[in-house]
């Protein structure tokens, strides 16, 4: 890898050269680096492009490594990743996409990530999203989440994207059987002229089952947002979303709730939040010596932490 490579590897897997465990390291639509490990056999599909992510029962305390890194003009690529994930077994998946675009040629990566995740096991999947630059051709992601949860498993996805994406369309959706958990952490911020739109569709299929959808984000400059959340509760269950936001210049933040109870014994809740930053706040950070743009700064860097 060359440096941009791997800067672009740090700012989405926080890795500085190969990891431990099990990882595959794809590099302008190829696999650079792969590795199994006794509990994890990482395969590649025959039928399209992407990977089987295989993970024995009762696995525990391993993570598995899967970034991509793009910094070559005009590809456009998709991909398919499953993860199978045994009974019993407890780990952490780091995934993400970064971008270099340093011409007028745009790169595109879209995913399909499809989590098949057995009874009682846990996931954590953190997925960072980042793009840089100085070429004018647009860096654009569409991943697509796929999840199912078997009974009793429980699934944490924490996802970030808050800097240097034109554009993107994110989309995830879970099916939950019984007292299966579903929580997601959402972090966005949008620039310039970028736009991004996060879809979320529960189905709180088992008796016992819950979500929780949370989503962070700040539009500035002429940027766009569209943040959708649907949460069906079919049977006795618990699902919550929210989507609080920071709106600052010129931008656009839309929130579009859906709750849909099927059931007697379901409870849902939606929240949603949209304004500036309160001017207090900023009066009571410059009186501690901050100009106003460093007191924006500070506020917004709190408010996704």
């Amino acid at each position: 890898m060359d440096e941009i490579q791997k800067h672009l590897l740090m700012e989405i897997a926080d890795l500085h050269g190969i990891p431990e465990g099990a990882y595959n390291i794809r590099s302008n639509s190829k696999s650079i680096g792969r590795a199994s490990s006794a509990n994890i056999e990482i395969v590649s599909k025959t039928d399209k492009d992407g990977i089987d992510i295989y993970i024995k029962p009762a696995t525990k305390n391993e993570a598995v490594h899967i970034p991509v890194i793009m910094d070559k003009a005009g590809i456009k690529e998709m991909v398919y990743n499953d993860f199978h994930v045994g009974a019993g077994a407890d780990v952490v998946i780091v995934a993400g996409c970064g971008i270099h675009c340093g011409s007028d040629t745009g790169e595109q990566h879209d995913g399909i990530h499809t989590f098949f995740v057995e009874k009682g096991a846990r996931v954590k999947y953190i997925e960072k999203h980042y793009g840089e630059g100085d070429g004018s051709g647009e860096r654009i992601m569409n991943p697509t989440t796929v999840v199912h949860l078997a009974e009793g498993a429980y699934m944490e996805m924490e996802t970030t994207q808050i800097k240097g994406i034109d554009s993107t369309k994110r989309i995830t959706q879970a099916d939950l059987a019984d007292d299966a958990t579903f929580v997601v952490h959402e972090k966005i911020m949008t620039h310039g002229r970028q736009q991004a739109e996060t879809g979320f569709e529960v189905e709180l299929n088992g008796a016992g089952s819950s979500t929780n959808v949370i989503s962070r984000s700040v539009a500035r400059n002429s940027s766009h947002q569209l943040f959708l959340a649907k949460i069906r509760g079919n049977n006795r269950c618990h699902g919550h979303s929210e989507c609080d936001a920071i709106i600052m210049d010129d931008a656009k933040i839309s929130a579009i709730p859906e709750i849909t109870a099927n059931h007697l014994e379901a409870n849902l809740i939606h929240e949603a939040a949209i304004g500036k930053i309160a001017g207090d706040q900023l009066v009571k950070l410059m009186t501690l010596g901050l100009t106003e743009k460093e007191a924006e700064t500070q506020i917004v860097n709190g408010f996704l932490k």
